[in-house]
């Protein structure tokens, strides 16, 4: 016998993440860390959790070992539930035979007997590769307010942005009058945040209809929302003016850990009404050697510094010499850098080993084109010789 629920969430965290290259070799994208003790999949099951929003299915499906762990029996975020809870759902073998998942629509669709089980109202869909912090309750009031099949969060976005993203016009009411997937030439600069409120009785038609017509895409964005549009059902657009970051690329992951060094950016990890829940192991706390130069930085519990760290988020477990350095990067966890190494505009994977003098990227001051510059990177449980130069934009997943 399972409890009917108001809403269900259905977190999409299946995607493969190429755009992070050595960084999801081994791990699904919303298991990369973040933020120094962060995980990306912990901010929309926090949000979950701080909206009252109790069952969560997790959709994965590539490289799911890591996240699986992480997510465990989801005590850390309060959804250990007896009815209810944090469900991973991979894909799986039925009497009709077995298929990976096709695209988010059909993601969904494969996972209806686990909606149903919940009979809801309402079901929200998730991705799970964004930063931000929302309260999903109000958007499902705002939904329900006005009689809605469907609610898309949205965000004003630059016009170079908006031709990659889902973009939308609306009328004076927030309805949805218009909406193209990644339009050459947008209309407006209203965008699609990847994150929908359906009723569920809705969805389940939509799903339904679009497995039969077997478009190939099989995706909300191509397939669902433009034909609910077609049938004029009522889609609204509901407006979100936070910190919200899509870290689906490596100089977006960079970007999203820096910006919690600004003071400008807008992004509270310390509000005790609003946190973000993560699983971490039982660490020491934070030692700062007496050679160490310590500045606007965010050290991790577990960390030994004994040299130089500036605009950096160094996250539990790293150990930095004596003699080290590290600028504008982002070191991941039990990473070890040398006497002598310098990491400047990087991102160090897990587990990683810089070896004394060696050289991870550097400042764009140093560099004539600035074409020719970007963040340089270094995969999980990857060694760094003594001496070697990893240059801007360079991606290393292997011992060199």
């Amino acid at each position: 016998m399972y409890i009917k629920k108001k809403c269900v969430a259905m977190l999409l965290a299946g995607g493969q993440g190429s755009r992070l290259y050595a960084l999801t070799r081994d791990m699904a994208k919303p298991a990369v860390p973040y933020g120094g003790k962060y995980r990306i999949i912990d901010f929309p099951l926090s949000n979950c959790t701080n909206s009252g929003i109790d069952t969560v299915g997790v959709l994965t499906q590539y490289q799911p070992l890591v996240l699986n762990e992480y997510i465990g029996s989801g005590q850390p975020w309060d959804l250990d539930k007896m009815h209810g809870g944090v469900h991973v759902l991979p894909p799986y073998q039925t009497a009709m035979g077995a298929s990976w998942y096709e695209g988010t629509a059909n993601a969904i669709y494969q996972n209806m007997s686990f909606i149903e089980r919940y009979n809801p109202d309402y079901v929200i869909i998730l991705g799970g590769d964004h930063i931000y912090k929302m309260d999903y309750s109000k958007m499902v009031d705002f939904h329900i307010a006005n009689n809605a099949d469907l609610t898309i969060a949205v965000q004003e976005v630059s016009l170079e942005e908006a031709t990659r993203l889902g973009i939308m016009t609306c009328d004076k009411d927030f309805k949805v009058v218009d909406f193209t997937e990644k339009p050459k030439e947008p209309k407006s600069t209203l965008a699609s945040m990847g994150i929908y409120v359906f009723s569920w009785d809705k969805l389940k038609k939509y799903l339904i209809e679009n497995e039969n017509a077997n478009t190939g895409s099989k995706d909300f964005g191509k397939d669902i929302i433009p034909s609910m549009l077609e049938n004029q059902e009522r889609l609204f657009a509901y407006s979100f003016d936070g910190y919200w970051k899509d870290v689906g690329t490596l100089d977006s992951l960079w970007e999203a850990n820096m910006d919690l060094l600004s003071p400008s950016v807008p992004l509270d990890l310390y509000d005790p009404n609003w946190k973000v829940y993560s699983r971490n192991s039982n660490m020491p706390p934070q030692y700062i050697g007496s050679n160490a130069n310590i500045e606007n930085s965010m050290i991790s519990e577990g960390s030994s510094i004994d040299g130089t760290v500036d605009f950096s988020v160094i996250f539990s477990g790293v150990t930095i010499e004596k003699g080290a350095t590290v600028n504008y990067s982002i070191v991941m966890p039990g990473s070890v850098i040398k006497a002598g190494a310098v990491v400047e505009y990087a991102i160090i994977g897990e587990d990683c080993v810089i070896e004394s003098d060696a050289k991870i990227g550097t400042s764009p001051e140093n560099i004539e084109n600035r074409d020719e510059w970007g963040i340089a990177v270094v995969g999980h449980n990857v060694t760094v010789s003594k001496g070697k130069f990893v240059e801007p934009k360079q991606i290393i997943a292997d011992n060199i």
